[in-house]
């Protein structure tokens, strides 16, 4: 190109010159020696430090006038500009030239024909990863329905799309070597047999699809199946407004769209201006229902955010962002770390230093450029997929490269901002010191001697049942009784108060246990934990006011238990007198205290005149293992 032009003969000069002054001489140039009747790619290539202070115009015109002059005229000659910012050396500071000519800069790069970009070296440039330039595509075109009589014309790209990389092809070697024609494809045929015989093949028409319901396959046939598919129709629908707080950021899913005007259309443009701007002076964002394709299967829910463009040559848009439906929402309640015990909270420094790390960390403050923006935060996996490839290629038994220093920026944190805090980073570990724990050796003797003792204070610890409280049983999240212990399961599920089921599920079930406990008894090896559980279940139902559930139990219990097998059970219990709640232990009982002392009496005179009549009853259960001794 320089050649061509006639530009072999040009002189470096190495003073000092202003950005301005620079592109003016560089389009001078390009005019003179390359006019209209001379063909070719007119590109002028800028490499600055952005420390030069650009002048006022002799003409009274602005800078940002010049600016837009001189993009005016690389339109109008077809000149493109590439723009390198060489990083300042001074980190993240910047002066108020370097500031103002990077803001002018950025007014260049609004011009299609100009790219700006911002680099650590100039030289870094030769090997500069750059990403793909994807010509924007519509996801739609149509009308966006604000009612049934209204409606904006209106086109949505894709603002933000995930690259994802290259579909990997199975590649075959079986064609000769040197095959002019082969194409080393792998094609794969599915076939399908039948069960009953296996060497048969299932044509497509005798084939049809099934889901399974439950153990079951249902088959659904194709007709049935585009029949239950919903039909949808194109288009874009309002269904309301709502408060942007409404809508959290951690709601969003997928890729984010744009909504524009329709270009050229001056109502649409005007229409979507003043909606956007009513809902920006609101705080509003618009709930909307979107079909992008005629009969497309899935309906998506998205919010609408307006933005109000800046730029000159840009019209008030809209940004979308597809929400979850209830079923795609996930809930994981945490518990607050307010409610840990004292000595587990960080203390008033400890919070402080951590506030000032993350403070200090912070990749976009408010009063400076953000620091990992993502217009120039590169994808690391797909250079490195790329550069592993290109090596596998050169050598097949090639390691992996190292890694790119483009990419170093991008995984690793920022050496001039970790030096920066550095007197931070140094100030949090001194509030959180990690102290190792010694593991003593201990000899096979000694170990199994202190778990001898620990047994012992484990089993002294059980028996001393009188430090329970009921703060250590609500803390206990019971939620069945077990056969192990019985009574702390039943007082647990008690003294739970999160739901009103606990009381009526711990009586049933502690009724349950009783049985069971009866029904497998082998002379009587079960009847002490029976009693235990019985007296535990009296005592909950008269502290819970249940006493009619007691009562019902107890009588169901006598009629088991008396001139049975488990007859020598119900003597314990009228020996311990475990009678009937009564009117005095709980208001809500339909037994007077005469008619529970009665209820003693009686049965045992029952008992003592039933005893000279009553036979022996044989224990099935024993008669049937001393025939098996």
């Amino acid at each position: 190109m320089i050649s061509t032009y006639g530009f072999e003969n040009c002189r470096i000069s190495l003073t000092t010159m202003l950005d301005l002054d620079a592109i003016v001489v560089g389009m001078d140039m390009l005019i003179k020696k390359a006019g209209p009747g001379k063909k070719g790619n007119k590109h002028i290539f800028l490499i600055t430090d952005g420390e030069s202070f650009v002048k006022d115009s002799a003409e009274d015109e602005t800078k940002e006038e010049q600016v837009d002059k001189l993009a005016m005229r690389l339109f109008e000659h077809g000149m493109k500009l590439d723009a390198v910012v060489v990083k300042s050396k001074s980190g993240f500071y910047k002066s108020k030239v370097r500031l103002e000519n990077e803001s002018l800069l950025k007014r260049f790069a609004r011009c299609p024909q100009v790219e700006v970009a911002f680099v650590d070296t100039a030289t870094s440039l030769l090997g500069a990863i750059k990403p793909r330039h994807i010509t924007p595509v519509t996801l739609y075109r149509g009308d966006l329905e604000l009612t049934p009589n209204m409606t904006v014309k209106v086109w949505v790209y894709k603002k933000v799309a995930e690259e994802r990389l290259p579909t990997l092809k199975k590649y075959s070697d079986k064609a000769p070597s040197g095959a002019p024609h082969a194409t080393h494809e792998v094609k794969m045929d599915i076939e399908y047999k039948s069960m009953e015989d296996p060497d048969k093949t299932v044509p497509p028409d005798q084939r049809t699809k099934a889901y399974q319901y439950g153990p079951q396959l249902v088959p659904i046939s194709s007709v049935v199946e585009d029949a239950l598919k919903l039909k949808t129709e194109k288009g874009v629908k309002l269904i309301g407004f709502t408060d942007a707080s409404n809508v959290s950021r951690h709601y969003y899913m997928k890729e984010a769209n744009i909504f524009i005007p329709e270009p050229g259309n001056s109502k649409s443009i005007l229409a979507f201006s003043a909606l956007a701007r009513a809902m920006k002076q609101l705080d509003k964002v618009a709930i909307v229902r979107c079909v992008w394709r005629q009969g497309q299967a899935g309906v998506v829910i998205g919010v609408l955010t307006p933005y109000i463009a800046a730029e000159e040559n840009f019209p008030d848009c809209f940004y979308f962002n597809i929400l979850p439906f209830m079923e795609d929402a996930r809930e994981f309640p945490f518990k607050s770390l307010d409610n840990l015990p004292s000595n587990m909270q960080p203390s008033i420094s400890q919070q402080e230093a951590a506030d000032k790390l993350v403070k200090l960390f912070d990749l976009a403050p408010e009063d400076q450029e953000e620091r990992l923006s993502p217009e120039r935060t590169l994808n690391p996996v797909l250079q490195r997929w790329y550069q592993f490839l290109h090596h596998k290629h050169m050598d097949a038994g090639a390691e992996g490269p190292p890694l790119d220093d483009a990419l170093r920026t991008v995984v690793e944190p920022d050496q001039e901002l970790v030096t920066e805090v550095e007197f931070v980073i140094k100030s949090f570990n001194n509030q959180f010191v990690l102290k190792p724990i010694e593991e003593k050796h201990k000899r096979h003797g000694e170990f199994w001697k202190e778990k001898e003792e620990e047994r012992k204070g484990d089993d002294s610890a059980m028996e001393d049942v009188s430090q329970i409280s009921f703060d250590s049983l609500t803390a206990r999240k019971v939620s069945a009784i077990g056969s192990i212990q019985p009574v702390q399961d039943f007082e647990a599920m008690l003294a739970r108060r999160d739901s009103d089921e606990w009381v009526p599920k711990a009586i049933r079930e502690m009724k349950k246990l009783i049985i069971d406990l009866l029904d497998s008894a082998y002379k009587g090896n079960t009847y002490e934990k029976s009693m235990s559980c019985l007296s535990a279940l009296r005592k909950g139902c008269v502290e819970q006011g249940e006493p009619l559930e007691f009562n019902s139990f107890l009588r169901d219990l006598a009629s088991k238990c008396r001139g049975k097998r488990l007859n020598d059970f119900w003597d314990l219990v009228l020996d311990r007198r475990i009678t009937l709640i009564n009117k005095e232990e709980a208001p809500d009982s339909d037994v007077s205290e005469e008619e529970a002392l009665a209820f003693i009496s009686k049965e045992r005179a029952a008992e003592v005149a039933r005893e000279p009549a009553q036979e022996e009853e044989i224990d099935e259960m024993e008669a049937l293992l001393g025939e098996v001794v």
